[in-house]
């Protein structure tokens, strides 16, 4: 699982779509789901003082792990989940997920405690894929789930981005939206962008 999670989610399109967000982290920050560290080669390190990340998976752990050390920032990645993140209040300047709250157990719990960790002011970045706004994608999103979730990580299609950051008490203050080029509708559909606490 993660070496396929880890090529599928570093495909050149995503790579050009995580180009768009990872570099607009700064100061003290959080990342969900950092494991496997696809992101860590955007940070940009004259705005990143450290990175703290999470992620329940031990294999995708060990390969962050492996790409912290390439890139000389300090990271501090840790086995976790996104629904009870160990961390006080009010302890980060950015909290960044990119394909992860599609496979979080509770999307609203994790979208709690990344609120919960944020500092006032602070921001959380966002690229993530979830429900299709057209209908015909939507209805195969819907039979395809049930299928994928047990071969994709729980993965799920169908699940509401933008939306759910905002009904998560975030101001959404940037956001932009699209299927990805070469990918199948069912699961291209991406939503990116930037909320406040």
């Amino acid at each position: 699982m993660p070496r396929l999670i880890g090529c599928a989610c570093s495909q050149k399109p995503i790579m050009k779509r995580r180009a768009k967000v990872v570099p607009l982290a700064e100061g003290k920050v959080l990342e969900l789901g950092a494991g496997g560290g696809i992101n860590f080669q955007l940070y940009d390190p004259a705005r990143v003082s450290t990175v703290q990340g999470v992620d329940p998976s031990p294999g995708l752990l060990k390969r962050a792990r492996e790409a912290a050390h390439a890139e000389g920032i300090e990271f501090d990645i840790a086995e976790g989940v996104a629904e009870n993140l160990p961390f006080d209040d009010d302890s980060f300047d950015t909290v960044l997920a990119t394909f992860t709250l599609c496979s979080v157990q509770d999307q609203m719990q994790s979208l709690a405690e990344a609120r919960r960790v944020l500092r006032p002011g602070g921001k959380m970045l966002f690229l993530e894929h979830g429900a299709a706004p057209d209908a015909k994608a939507a209805k195969w999103q819907r039979r395809i789930e049930p299928v994928w979730k047990p071969i994709a990580g729980g993965c799920h299609l169908t699940r509401p981005i933008t939306s759910a950051i905002a009904q998560a008490g975030f101001r959404i203050v940037a956001q932009d939206q699209g299927y990805m080029p070469k990918t199948p509708r069912a699961f291209g559909w991406t939503e990116w962008g930037e909320a406040t606490k």
